[in-house]
């Protein structure tokens, strides 16, 4: 076996602390589930067979990975306790279909309540904003480690409205996107510093707001709407991570703008941008922004050229 590198050794060490600690919190060690007279393994047995209408042997231990001589042993005690049925499957008489009895239901009520009462007393203990972060961790981990090629992992998007720390969050990947992608200086920084703590200062929420994008639980995205003029809303801090683009991201926060001014009173919506952006420039043509006006400037360490683009509401 090669050499492991030092990196990888932590990390191998970082997934055996995070699998003991997991293991402890969700009382996995124990030898009863949940309180039940079911181990571990057998209410995942049971599991299975409530949620499938009707399964064979071979079936199960693929889903759950278990020894088939293991597996066996169980259904047997399952099917000597009423807990399930079996019947010849009619294209293959070698073969018994499995299926849950309404003892068996009765069986799995307790054990299903109790699994779901103990993870909602864990995450009771968050904040949704945390809540959500480890169910976005989770959805990563699962993504990575069990999802196959064939398979690709279904990722969720959600838009929300801001809360305590996404300014920080929108300020600082600005910084760095536009640092990284554009070689902007750090003034750039400073300018949506400002930006952010003025829409936090002067906030209207019936004619302003705020979307942040998460997808599986990260940040990946904002957008504004803050009021220009009594007639004109004004589209700032379109931004999207690269690991969510190409998702149609961008197009779902504008037309959220788009259909918020509109229902604030807004009669058109500006925005202003640079002529090398031109994903967002993109974005902005097919939802129906004409450009108004540009201006060759020296800005944030580089030579640019200013847009400022407007549509009717």
């Amino acid at each position: 076996m090669p050499a492991q590198s030092k990196d990888l050794q932590d990390r191998i060490a970082a997934v055996r602390r995070f699998s003991r600690f997991y293991t402890r919190e969700l009382g996995l060690l124990q030898e009863s589930l949940v309180h039940t007279r079911f181990s571990l393994t057998e209410g995942r047995v049971l599991y299975e067979l409530a949620h499938r209408e009707q399964t064979t042997a071979s079936e199960l231990a693929a889903a759950l990975d278990l020894d088939h001589g293991y597996l066996s042993r169980i259904l047997r005690r399952f099917a000597d306790d009423g807990l399930l049925a079996k019947k010849r499957a009619r294209d293959d008489g070698r073969q018994s279909l499995i299926s849950i009895t309404a003892k068996g239901r009765k069986a799995f009520a307790p054990l299903n309540k109790g699994s779901h009462d103990q993870v909602a007393a864990m995450l009771e203990k968050l904040t949704a904003a945390e809540q959500a972060r480890v169910v976005g961790a989770m959805s990563s981990v699962e993504a990575l480690l069990g999802q196959s090629p064939a398979t690709p992992h279904v990722q969720t998007i959600v838009l929300r409205e801001h809360r305590p720390g996404d300014m920080g969050w929108v300020t600082a990947t600005h910084g760095a996107l536009y640092a990284q992608e554009y070689g902007w200086d750090i003034s750039f920084e400073a300018l949506v510093a400002k930006i952010t703590a003025e829409f936090i200062e002067k906030f209207e929420p019936r004619r302003e707001r705020c979307w942040i994008a998460e997808l599986d639980g990260e940040r990946v995205g904002s957008v504004f709407v803050v009021k220009k003029s009594d007639e004109v809303a004004k589209l700032r801090l379109l931004i999207i991570d690269p690991n969510a683009r190409g998702l149609g991201l961008g197009k779902r926060l504008v037309d959220e703008c788009l259909m918020f001014a509109r229902s604030a009173g807004y009669k058109s919506m500006t925005l202003w941008t640079q002529s090398n952006l031109l994903a967002a420039r993109g974005i902005y043509v097919r939802a129906g922004f004409s450009l108004t006006a540009e201006e060759k400037n020296h800005s944030f360490g580089v030579d640019l050229v200013s847009e400022t683009w407007e549509r009717d509401l």
